[in-house]
């Protein structure tokens, strides 16, 4: 049995689809199941409720051999890292009293981030906790995602603009999140592995956001541009959008790890995934600016 949770999320929703037809059991923990898909439905075990709930993980892992982790994001929390804990702890409790042997879970590309790198280090957090139960574990350790830039799509489409703290000729490490869904599926499906290690995901791409607008303005057919965002204002408009005072800090710092290069090493040595930025463009960013 598999259990994925955030099966209607970006990444668990193509992790699921990715299981669905194979002829391993799976099992999905969705707060609301009416947003899952008539396939899912039809297909998959249904645990209705909330994955950070502890009767509803004892519940879902019963039985289960992997478990695919993420923690879903929640902008009003006064901790970002007692957030990422806080949502695990239960599931590591039922890890541990149902013997699951596998666990796949998000995480973050970057190497100097155990400390004062916001987001990222609430994610290593997390993964130390997972790891403290003993069972086998995968940390996918993604780059930024391209589909951040989805949640830009009115201004590309409007203004031609898109905004980022990033400095714009600096390299930035992205990865499609198709394919950190692939390899999520690839790993809960194989039996084989065992121990506790990470998995580096990052884009064939070396590109800077400067890159990415000249990419955009190709792909798109119209002149984009990227505006950097000073990493005070970044904060001010991530408290202006509801975010509480912990949850934008904690973005300004993994903005300010990424600049100061958190993610160079791993970005350099880490095996290319499939999907590079200019496709992404093609296959995504297109159809979602000329919706």
């Amino acid at each position: 049995m598999i259990v994925i949770t955030t099966p209607t999320g970006r990444i668990g929703r193509q992790v699921l689809d990715a299981l669905l037809d194979g002829e391993q059991p799976v099992r999905v923990i969705a707060r609301d199941p009416s947003r899952l898909s008539a396939r899912a439905r039809e297909r998959a075990d249904v645990v209705p409720g909330s994955h950070g709930d502890r009767d509803v993980v004892m519940e879902a892992f019963a039985g289960a051999d992997s478990v695919f982790w993420l923690v879903p994001p929640d902008s009003r929390t006064d901790s970002v890292e007692g957030h990422y804990l806080n949502w695990t702890r239960p599931a590591c409790e039922a890890i541990t009293r149902h013997g699951v042997k596998r666990v796949v879970a998000v995480s973050t590309l970057g190497t100097g981030i155990e400390k004062n790198a916001g987001h990222l280090t609430a994610s290593v957090a997390k993964d130390e906790l997972i790891k403290s139960t003993g069972v086998s574990f995968r940390a996918l350790r993604a780059a930024a995602f391209m589909e951040n830039l989805l949640g830009q799509v009115e201004a590309i489409r409007n203004q031609g603009t898109f905004f980022l703290p990033s400095v714009a000729d600096r390299v930035l490490a992205t990865i499609a999140t198709r394919d950190i869904a692939a390899t999520a599926a690839r790993l809960l499906l194989d039996d084989s592995w065992s121990g506790q290690d990470g998995v580096p995901l990052v884009s064939p791409d070396r590109i800077s956001p400067d890159d990415m607008a000249r990419i955009m303005s190709e792909v798109l057919e119209r002149p984009v541009r990227c505006q950097h965002v000073p990493l005070d204002a970044y904060k001010e408009s991530a408290l202006g959008h509801g975010a509480s005072e912990a949850w934008a800090q904690g973005l300004v710092d993994m903005a300010a790890a990424q600049i100061d290069g958190a993610y160079d090493a791993e970005h350099h040595s880490a095996q290319p995934s499939p999907t590079g930025f200019r496709q992404w463009c093609e296959e995504v960013l297109r159809p979602a600016v000329l919706a």
